[in-house]
Parts: structure tokens; C-alpha cells; sequence
């Protein structure tokens, strides 16, 4: 049924040797790019509840259901994400895990919806952040690895969003205005991963194996 699953006998030659793709290496893969796909759905759900029908009781609940769908399907992305650099990957899942951790805080201690309490006040931004910084890790990968003009556009974007209204540089309008932006991007990008071929996201499987056994290098 899923053939695209299906090991091949295709052989890769790699920086430091050949190496096959498995069954699992490809699964792996799917699993990436559909958290990503989640990950942008609920996102954009979000952005357009909150945009055409304005920060109602009702649509801040939904919010706050439609994140913690985001945070957990970034989560997942970031588990199955191919990057070379150990230390890196490492940083963005920690970015995650401690901006997912202060959402669920403040969830759950303040009296406001959550993204009522994050928009209003600044430190909740700056905490809650660090969730964006990984997804922007990943746009910044994605740009550098494939070139992905949409994700060029998004490691500018997502910053200059949050750093703008954290700072309170930026008018209502221009931050709706970019917030639309994040969320078509965001979607066009998921959107046209899941079109690509397997193999690219896989990178280099003969480098991950040289620095698996040389772990030393995998930290430069």
C-alpha cells in the first residue's frame, strides 16, 4: 500500500562511504515532514480564527488547544529531524521543550487564555518564544539545505514579528499583515515538503555514521 515506504536496493554514495535507505530511514522522513504539516494546519487554523472572528472567549479557547496540536507536532518534528550538527539539534529541542514547558505554566496558573497572557505581557513572550526560535532553527536549515525561498522569507519574518511586538516597534496592522504571512508560508512550505523525495532529508547517511562513531566532530 505505502510503496514510497519501501526499502530499494538503490545504492548512495556518501562523503565517507556508500550507504542504503531503509525502511525505517523512510519513515522517519514521512513522520518529519507530516508534524510539519500539523504543525502549519494548526497554525494557520489559528491565525485565521483569530484574524476574521477577533480574540472572542470562544476563539481563545480554541487557541489554546491549537497550540499545544503545534507545540506537540513541532516536538515531534524535531525528533526526527536530520542535522548533522549534534549541538544544534540538541539546542532547538531544548529551545522547544522550555518554551512548550513555560506555555504549560502559564496555562495553567494564569487567569487569562493563554495567548491573551502571552500577547500582553513580555516575559511571557520572551519565555513562550523559544518554541518559535526552533521552528525557526528549522526554517533556517530548511533555507541553508534546499534553498527554500519560503523558508528564507520565514527566518526573517518570525523574528522581526516576535522581536517587534516584544519591543512594541510594530503597528497592529503590520503585525496582523506579517502573522498572515507566517501562516501561508508556513503552509506552502509543509505543503511542498511532503511532494519532494525521500532521500534529500535524509542527507548524508555515511556522515551521520562517521560522526555516530566520532562524536568529537559531531560537536564542532
Amino acid at each position: 500500500m505505502f510503496t514510497f515506504l519501501e526499502a530499494t536496493s538503490d545504492i548512495y554514495q556518501g562523503h565517507f562511504g556508500e550507504f542504503t535507505i531503509s525502511k525505517a530511514d523512510r519513515l522517519e522522513v514521512v513522520i518529519y515532514r507530516g508534524a510539519l504539516l500539523s504543525a502549519a494546519l494548526t497554525f494557520a487554523l489559528g491565525v485565521v480564527l483569530l484574524l476574521s472572528l477577533g480574540p472572542t472567549s470562544s476563539v481563545l479557547s480554541l487557541l489554546t488547544g491549537l497550540f499545544a496540536c503545534f507545540s506537540l507536532s513541532l516536538g515531534v518534528s524535531l525528533a526526527t529531524i536530520h542535522i548533522y550538527m549534534s549541538s544544534l539539534h540538541r539546542a532547538l529541542q531544548v529551545f522547544w521543550a522550555t518554551g512548550s514547558l513555560i506555555a504549560l505554566y502559564i496555562a495553567f496558573t494564569q487567569t487569562e487564555p493563554l495567548t491573551l497572557s502571552i500577547y500582553n505581557h513580555p516575559l511571557n513572550l520572551f519565555g513562550v518564544g523559544w518554541v518559535f526560535v526552533a521552528l525557526t532553527g528549522i526554517f533556517f536549515k530548511e533555507a541553508f539545505c534546499f534553498n527554500h525561498w519560503e523558508t528564507k522569507l520565514l527566518t526573517g519574518i518570525v523574528p522581526l514579528l516576535l522581536m517587534g511586538h516584544w519591543l512594541q516597534w510594530l503597528p497592529v496592522k503590520i503585525e496582523s499583515m506579517l502573522l498572515m504571512a507566517w501562516a501561508s508560508l508556513f503552509l506552502i512550505f509543509a505543503v511542498r515538503k511532503i511532494t519532494k523525495p525521500i532521500p534529500p532529508d535524509l542527507g548524508d547517511k555515511s556522515v551521520f555514521d562517521y560522526l555516530h562513531h566520532n562524536p568529537q566532530k559531531a560537536e564542532a
